[in-house]
């Protein structure tokens, strides 16, 4: 692994624990096989506790920079979610890989994962959106030669979605305004 990549991992996992200061941060190194390690042989997911900051719980991705910056600029991805459990790790890591596989993910596009977000849970896709619950504090963050942008991956129904696609992503966020959605919460109601 490349000095460059290490010092972005290290750089991601230090802005994160400083931002979510008072909170158990955990970095959880996860294998998602050998051909998605090959291009993001540095990801790890921040697995970050309840506390002063916020009452959920954060993933967020650290080795996506390394992989997909250019010009020193690269991405980083966060999701909020009501419990820790595994399954938000795997996402978080299959949301990586297709991002530094080359389906480059940006701010305002989308991505279907296949499943409900949790078993029962009608969020079956994930929005790609400024960290709102967070700020431009956790967003911008400093790498070496460059910074990170950390979005906001946010779990979205697939009525969302294709709300999105007709009215655009303006118009959705201000859809979540108005049903005053609970991000956290997996059986929220669709506001699409």
């Amino acid at each position: 692994m490349s000095d460059t990549r290490v010092a972005a991992v290290e750089a991601v996992e230090s802005h994160v624990r400083a931002f979510f200061h008072g909170h158990r941060v955990e970095s959880v190194e996860h294998d998602p096989g050998p051909q998605r390690r090959a291009v993001m042989p540095s990801l790890r997911v921040l697995v970050v506790g309840p506390g002063p900051r916020s009452e959920g719980w954060a993933y967020v991705s650290a080795g996506c920079w390394a992989a997909g910056e250019k010009d020193g600029h690269g991405l980083e991805f966060v999701m909020t979610a009501h419990v820790r459990d595994q399954r938000f790790i795997e996402l978080m890591a299959m949301l990586a890989a297709y991002h530094c596989a080359g389906h480059r993910l940006g701010l305002e596009h989308s991505m279907p994962i296949g499943a409900p977000w949790v078993p029962g849970s009608a969020c079956d896709h994930v929005l790609i959106s400024l960290p709102y619950l967070h700020g431009p504090g956790l967003e911008h963050c400093p790498v070496a030669g460059g910074h990170a942008r950390i979005l906001w991956a946010l779990p979205v129904t697939t009525a969302e979605t294709e709300f999105r696609r007709r009215h655009g992503h303006e118009a959705l966020e201000r859809l979540f305004d108005e049903a005053e959605i609970n991000p956290l919460d997996p059986f929220r109601a669709s506001a699409a």
